[in-house]
């Protein structure tokens, strides 16, 4: 940190249709995954925050699910979140996938923020999978409809052009001491930062539109003697049929999923972790009021 500086401090609201790469962009910043990432749209179900420092500047990314038009209940709570968390930025991001373009979603929030005379910045991800003359004309095509502070183009997942957004964003924000230690890179609890990877691994496994249809509770997060940790989820589903498909033959999916996210846990965490996971069928667990209160989401949205 620069003596000569004064430190600054704030909340960046990261708002973007499913997909565009909003996890990849906290994760990226952090240094360390905080949100889960699959190439499935609708990953993210709540905010997740990342939090890092850039210069003398204390930024916190708000990852927000992506908006979309809801058809469920469970679909209306992500969007309502997406959006509380553009109310609760001192800088609003709208993150548009460059290689799918301006498309009706994008171009909803867009309108949206407009409407609410929100003055965002622009970040066109994944540039590295366009043509550069393309991407100008993606760039000219959105800022002659939204009222944007700032363009950036750049790809998260290989770093290009990064730094600029990031330099903008901590010289932009306000001054402030820190909200967060200065080695703390999230506010998630440990065990539903569990529940999150154990998802990620059923989106990674399982087949299309079962993810969709899957959520997982964490049950019990206990350090024990030996410094290891015992981790208890529950996968619910909504039919039996699913859960057959989650368990395999044998039992052979869910070990692998089990596998897979252990293997992660005890890298991320750098602890030893005994995880144990159940599947249970609870029909309409969507329209479970408790399925909502750790997530925060709003039931009722």
């Amino acid at each position: 940190m620069q003596k000569n500086k004064p430190s600054r401090a704030g909340f960046v609201s990261l708002i973007g249709a499913p997909n565009a790469g909003k996890s990849t962009i906290t994760n990226n910043f952090v240094g360390s995954k905080v949100s889960i990432v699959s190439p499935k749209a609708q990953t993210t179900r709540t905010i997740v925050k990342g939090i890092g420092i850039y210069d003398n500047t204390q930024i916190v990314f708000l990852d927000t699910p992506g908006v979309f038009k809801p058809k469920r209940r469970f679909d209306r709570a992500m969007v309502a979140s997406a959006w509380s968390g553009v109310n609760d930025a001192d800088i609003v991001v709208l993150v548009v996938d460059a290689k799918r373009g301006f498309d009706d979603e994008s171009k909803a929030i867009v309108n949206k923020l407009n409407k609410n005379k929100i003055e965002a910045a622009l970040v066109l991800n994944k540039v590295d999978l366009i043509q550069k003359e393309r991407l100008l004309g993606l760039s000219a095509e959105i800022n002659a409809v939204g009222n944007f502070r700032e363009t950036f183009m750049v790809s998260a997942l290989t770093g290009q052009n990064i730094e600029d957004f990031y330099q903008y964003l901590a010289d932009n924000l306000p001054q402030s001491p820190w909200y967060y230690p200065e080695d703390q890179i999230s506010d998630m609890p440990l065990k539903l930062l569990t529940a999150e990877v154990v998802r990620e691994k059923l989106f990674l496994y399982l087949r299309q539109e079962l993810p969709y249809s899957i959520t997982v509770e964490p049950e019990l997060w206990k350090r024990r003697q030996d410094n290891s940790v015992r981790a208890e989820m529950t996968i619910y589903v909504e039919r039996d049929s699913q859960k057959t498909i989650v368990l395999g033959r044998g039992g052979s999916m869910i070990k692998k999923i089990g596998q897979s996210a252990r293997k992660e846990l005890e890298e991320m965490l750098e602890d030893r972790i005994h995880l144990f996971l159940f599947v249970k069928v609870r029909e309409n667990w969507s329209e479970d009021p408790a399925r909502y209160t750790d997530w925060g989401l709003n039931f009722n949205s």
